[in-house]
């Protein structure tokens, strides 16, 4: 057999676990994912000295964070129409460079205006690698190993998010934040450069242009369907509580009775770490086991892990923070392997809105909480949280109760 035609063999099957290809796409979309959230959530760790650098409220501070997610909201949405006329390693490139230039670009700002809208464009430039990369898997993996291959994507962005935070934390505890953001920018061109040279092309996906309305009715299809409504609620509730404890936990920690110095509280995300287990055990899980079960028991978790951060004890808020991500983490590596599933052909547009939803939670949500913060409302936060996971328990059950 010629080199050629064996070649062309290995282009008509799908990347299966052990291969060289396998390997190359599941170890450039986790560092996809260490670049997009270290970059996506790097003045979450920041918004204390932001508080105080800006003279602004907490709630004030936070809107950093949510100005890049509701970009990626408002991206993922422009995405979803344009993603399936380029090839998806063209928009992740595009998505990791130009987000990398505006990281470098907000060192240097001053103004707490100019510095959302430089966050709020860059969510939007960001949302392109979410836009497909799920996409992209779903086309590309072996379906045996299609779960693997997501919760390792999810690991890359719950370590990116882990690694991006503490890195942010420390460095402008030591320094000051705009020499975090620097760090932070100075990783993303390196991994933009490695993505470049070993991601893969695509051989199961062939541009194609699709007209804007035929787009809008795909789109609006998938509203008829329950189950998938059931998962972006799931991720507004998911993502807006997450976003919510990591936004502002930290000024309780700092505050009395704890009194916690800014290296002591950065490493409550180390937590990621639990978040990483959480993200690859689901999605083994997930390939032996009832998707509705494992969802279930990540969002009774959530809800023990938010009930536990409620109480005054600082080990038993560590511990609750400890369930708490592993159960968010879990949760939403089923609900995207939910999602892409029952998005069938439609698997950009599905995939699209859950992350429009996703990020919609942590703007809406993530921002909103802070009210309580500002002031001193502790209790009304918790409980907020709570009715959330109460919520997106009560639609996964709802809506599977019986089978279709």
């Amino acid at each position: 057999m010629s080199v050629t035609t064996y070649t062309s063999i290995l282009e008509t099957e799908k990347a299966v676990k052990g291969t060289v290809r396998y390997k190359r796409i599941k170890w450039s979309i986790f560092l996809v994912g260490v670049s997009v959230f270290a970059q996506l959530y790097n003045y979450q760790p920041l918004l204390s000295e932001i508080t105080s650098y800006f003279q602004i409220t907490p709630a004030e501070s936070s809107y950093l964070v949510s100005a890049s997610t509701f970009g990626m909201a408002i991206g993922l949405l422009l995405f979803a129409f344009i993603a399936d006329q380029y090839p998806r390693k063209d928009i992740m490139m595009f998505s990791l460079t130009t987000s990398t230039l505006l990281t470098l670009l907000s060192v240097w700002n001053t103004d707490f205006g100019i510095l959302i809208n430089i966050n709020f464009i860059k969510g939007i430039c960001i949302s392109g690698v979410s836009a497909v990369t799920l996409a992209y898997l779903a086309e590309e993996i072996d379906s045996k190993s299609i779960g693997t291959a997501i919760s390792f994507y999810l690991a890359g962005n719950t370590f990116g998010g882990m690694f991006g935070r503490i890195t942010a934390a420390l460095v402008s505890g030591w320094y000051n934040w705009q020499t975090a953001v620097l760090v932070i920018g100075i990783i993303a061109v390196g991994i933009a450069i490695a993505f470049y040279i070993l991601f893969p092309e695509s051989h199961f996906f062939t541009p194609q242009k699709m007209r804007f309305n035929r787009k809008f009715k795909q789109m609006l299809c998938l509203f008829s369907n329950p189950k998938l409504l059931a998962m972006y609620i799931v991720a507004i509730c998911l993502m807006g509580s997450f976003v919510s404890v990591y936004n502002y936990l930290g000024f309780k920690l700092e505050a009395a009775p704890y009194n916690l110095p800014h290296y002591l509280i950065a490493l409550i995300f180390l937590m990621y770490a639990f978040g990483i287990f959480g993200n690859l055990t689901a999605g083994k899980l997930s390939d032996l086991y009832s998707p509705k079960k494992i969802l279930l028991i990540a969002l009774g978790l959530l809800l023990l892990g938010i009930a536990l951060m409620y109480l005054e004890n600082i080990l038993l808020i560590l511990l609750g923070l400890t369930i708490f991500t592993i159960a968010f983490f879990s949760g939403h590596t089923i609900a995207s392997r939910v999602v892409t599933t029952l998005g069938k052909k439609a698997k950009s547009s599905a995939t699209a809105l859950y992350w429009f939803f996703y990020y919609m939670g942590s703007t809406v949500i993530g921002s909103s909480t802070g009210l309580f913060i500002n002031k001193g409302h502790w209790n009304g936060f918790f409980i907020s949280l709570m009715i959330l996971a109460g919520i997106a328990l009560v639609a996964t059950y709802w809506t599977t109760r019986k089978a279709n």
